[in-house]
C-alpha cells in the first residue's frame, strides 16, 4: 500500500512474563505471520526459558501502570505523536499511534521512556530488564482498521486492575 498508515498498534510485555513454550502459545522467527499457527505450548520449552532468565517476571502494580503510562503520554508529547488509544495492563502495554517514524522506532523509544521513568521513580531496580526484547507492530492502514485497534485497546482488556 503507498504513503504511510494511518497509525501502528503496538504491544509490548513485561520481562519473564510470556515465553516460549506457554501454554497460551507464543511467537518466534519462524512463527509470527499474523493468521498462522502460533509455537505450540511446550512446558520443557517454557522451563529453559524461565531458567535462563537473568531475574524474576515483571508484573506491574497500580503506580507502576501510572508511571508508564504518563511516560508514554510524555513521549508522544515529546516527539509530536499522536497517542489514539493506551491501556497498561499488569504484563504488557498496548498503544495505538500516529507517527512519521518507522514503528520499531516508536516501540524502542516507548520502552526507553517508561523504563527511565519507572527507575527514577524508584519503581525498578537499575539492573532489572523491565521488557521482553520487541514485541508487535501492527500498521493501520485503513480507518476500520484504526477504530478495530482503539476498540480492542479500550474495551478488549478486562476490567480495571
Amino acid at each position: 500500500m503507498a504513503g504511510d498508515p494511518l497509525a501502528y498498534f503496538i504491544t509490548f510485555r513485561t520481562y519473564g512474563t510470556w515465553l516460549h513454550g506457554d501454554a497460551r502459545g507464543s511467537v518466534d522467527r519462524e512463527h509470527n505471520i499474523p493468521n498462522t499457527p502460533l509455537l505450540p505450548p511446550d512446558p520443557q520449552r517454557e522451563r529453559r526459558e524461565r531458567e535462563a532468565c537473568e531475574h524474576s517476571a515483571v508484573v506491574f502494580d497500580a503506580r507502576q501502570r501510572q508511571v508508564v503510562q504518563q511516560a508514554i503520554i510524555a513521549v508522544c508529547d515529546h516527539n509530536d505523536w499522536s497517542p489514539h488509544e493506551l491501556e497498561v495492563r499488569s504484563n504488557h502495554v498496548h498503544v495505538v499511534v500516529s507517527a512519521p517514524r518507522r514503528p520499531e522506532h516508536v516501540m524502542r523509544s516507548l520502552k526507553s521512556w517508561c523504563t527511565r521513568s519507572l527507575r527514577e521513580a524508584g519503581l525498578l531496580p537499575a539492573k532489572a530488564q523491565a521488557w521482553a526484547r520487541h514485541g508487535s507492530t501492527r500498521y493501520l492502514w485503513k480507518p476500520a482498521e484504526l477504530a478495530a485497534a482503539c476498540r480492542y485497546v479500550r474495551d478488549g482488556q478486562g476490567g480495571e486492575l
